[in-house]
């Protein structure tokens, strides 16, 4: 190929995230053909912002056309399963953005029901991975934060035993209008940041398994879910962003592998002066500490937020004023560069990705169990 023509699916943060991500490989020419959306204020701002050659509002202009090689996948969760199943079935490379998918309805419907219907779901996705031939490229950044990718290195070349881990991601809330309701995100702040600590682990403890030629797997889900802010009068919440329908603000899962090893995952939408982004490995040789976000790279003071409109400090961060450290290089720190490298790379050159559908599968998988875990106030046992 002389060129890989990209197609991408959302105008959104996920849009953005990739966009400049992309901009940062190196060595495969890309073109970007189409965006499509169904707002026309985010799509066509999104269309001349990165540069693509046409905006449309159907996704399926996208998959009939026979240029497109690769399928960016950035909307929202409750499409993905019917855009990945018709990319695929066109013979076009899928990239999804986190979660895979989920149960989309009201969070009233009992949870060992979601996780039933979540599984034949992963099931009707697999196969058509599999009879496609075509890449599937899981977009979980975290995977590709260089600490993480460190942290896989050393492990596997020591052979290390991981014996607990502990992840999170918490922030103050989500920027999307839809964060609040189960039948839009299939759940609360565990499936929407919870994802990425998690796959972390999931994808570590792989690697821990390939370097020592075994076999681990998750055996249980033991979780906690809640929603807090919900009590909080107005002034009270006055500096909070969630505003949850019927899904959780509060996340704890502890999972248990097949090796007896254990973990430990947080996910909280109460998480004020920033965003928390980190994994930390407990082994029998080694102590590793992976901080996407805060990191120390940088600290700023200010007394005043005067001429910095245009500057962005990070994430979720309300006030510029005082102490504050800001993301240096956010799209290579927290993995976004090397995640588009890797997928262009793995088309281009007919290889795996390193974050693939099995990766996916088995992120979505756990985080039902502990859904389901949460609602029956025991541990679920998966098979």
């Amino acid at each position: 190929m002389n060129q890989l023509v990209i197609g991408m699916v959302g105008a959104g943060r996920a849009a953005q995230l990739h966009m400049n991500a992309y901009n940062r490989v190196s060595g495969i020419p890309l073109r970007f053909k189409t965006i499509a959306a169904r707002r026309p204020q985010q799509l066509l701002p999104a269309k001349e912002l990165y540069g693509f050659e046409q905006a449309s509002y159907d996704f399926q202009e996208l998959i009939e056309d026979p240029e497109i090689h690769i399928i960016d996948i950035c909307t929202p969760p409750y499409v993905h399963e019917e855009i990945i199943i018709k990319a695929l079935k066109a013979g076009k490379h899928v990239i999804c953005e986190k979660p895979l998918s989920g149960y989309f309805t009201a969070g009233t419907v009992s949870k060992s029901v979601m996780y039933k219907e979540l599984l034949s779901s992963l099931e009707r996705m697999k196969q058509t991975v599999e009879d496609s031939g075509c890449k599937f490229m899981y977009a979980e950044n975290f995977i590709y934060a260089p600490a993480v990718a460190k942290a896989a290195e050393i492990i596997s070349s020591k052979k290390s035993r991981i014996l607990y881990m502990k992840g999170e991601e918490s922030l103050k809330g989500s920027s999307s209008p839809v964060a609040g309701s189960w039948s839009k995100t299939g759940g609360g702040t565990f499936i929407r940041t919870g994802t990425h600590p998690l796959s972390a682990i999931l994808w570590l403890k792989q690697q821990e398994a390939k370097a020592r030629g075994i076999d681990i797997r998750v055996e249980s889900v033991l979780a906690d879910m809640a929603t807090v802010t919900t009590t909080l009068s107005d002034y009270e919440h006055r500096h909070i962003k969630a505003r949850p329908e019927d899904v959780e603000d509060s996340a704890t899962a502890v999972i248990t592998f097949s090796d007896q090893s254990r973990a430990l995952v947080i996910a909280t939408d109460t998480c004020l002066g920033g965003s928390r982004n980190y994994i930390e490995l407990y082994c029998n040789d080694t102590a590793i500490t992976c901080n996407l976000t805060m990191n120390d790279m940088m600290s700023t003071y200010f007394l005043d937020e005067d001429n910095l409109e245009g500057i962005e400090l990070s994430e979720m961060l309300p006030s510029k004023t005082g102490w504050n450290k800001p993301f240096i290089a956010d799209e290579i720190i927290r993995g976004y560069t090397g995640e588009m490298q890797d997928f262009m790379e793995a088309v281009c050159f007919d290889r795996n990705p390193r974050s693939d559908f099995s990766l996916a599968y088995d992120t979505i998988r756990v985080v039902y169990a502990a859904y389901m875990s949460a609602e029956a106030g025991r541990r679920v046992y998966l098979s």
